[in-house]
């Protein structure tokens, strides 16, 4: 059996800024391999007394190290998550055991969206949509479309993009989460 087929895939992340809201949503699929796992896993987390709400793609164990890793960063820097998400991408990157995590996570607040990655970055998107795991492409380009061509809110945006993704992603479904604030 190869490792490849061993490899768990997940998920939909989406974040977007419109119309004085953030939201941010995922999908419910944990997949091993090409069997469906679970189908209503929750992958969107509200952190920092529901200040900042995390989403995570990749492996399930993986992803909630980082999250526990990212709130602490965020007791260290409460006023403060992009320092809180660069300490983390920056423990993230040196950190032997942390450097094998297979995920990512996106965060967002009333001022910020930001992706960290193992790799050491965090990204903030310019137009505040991003997305991240398997259907990340397609939910943010269903995202785009509905931004610039509709008067749904951010949440109707998150929730019309990711059902998208999950009718194309076959590691994405439509048991979606989507939590959302106020943008400052």
């Amino acid at each position: 059996m190869s490792h490849n087929i061993l490899k768990m895939r997940s998920t939909t992340i989406l974040t977007v800024r419109h119309k004085g809201r953030v939201a941010i949503g995922g999908d419910g699929q944990v997949s091993l391999g090409d069997t469906v796992m679970k189908a209503d896993a929750v992958k969107i987390r509200p952190l920092a007394d529901g200040r900042v709400i995390a989403g995570f793609a990749g492996g399930a164990a993986d992803a909630f190290a980082l999250l526990e890793r990212f709130e602490a960063k965020l007791k260290d820097y409460p006023a403060n998550m992009p320092r809180a998400a660069t300490e983390l991408a920056k423990e993230w990157r040196t950190d032997r055991a942390l450097r094998r995590l297979e995920a990512m996570i996106a965060v967002v607040d009333a001022e910020h969206t930001l992706l960290v990655s193992g790799t050491g970055d965090v990204i903030q998107p310019t137009d505040g949509i991003l997305g991240i795991g398997s259907g990340g492409n397609y939910a943010k380009a269903a995202a785009k479309a509905l931004v610039g061509h509709s008067n749904l809110s951010a949440a109707e945006i998150v929730r019309t993009a990711l059902e998208i993704a999950g009718d194309i992603c076959v590691y994405s479904n439509r048991n979606i989460i989507v939590e959302e604030l106020p943008t400052s």
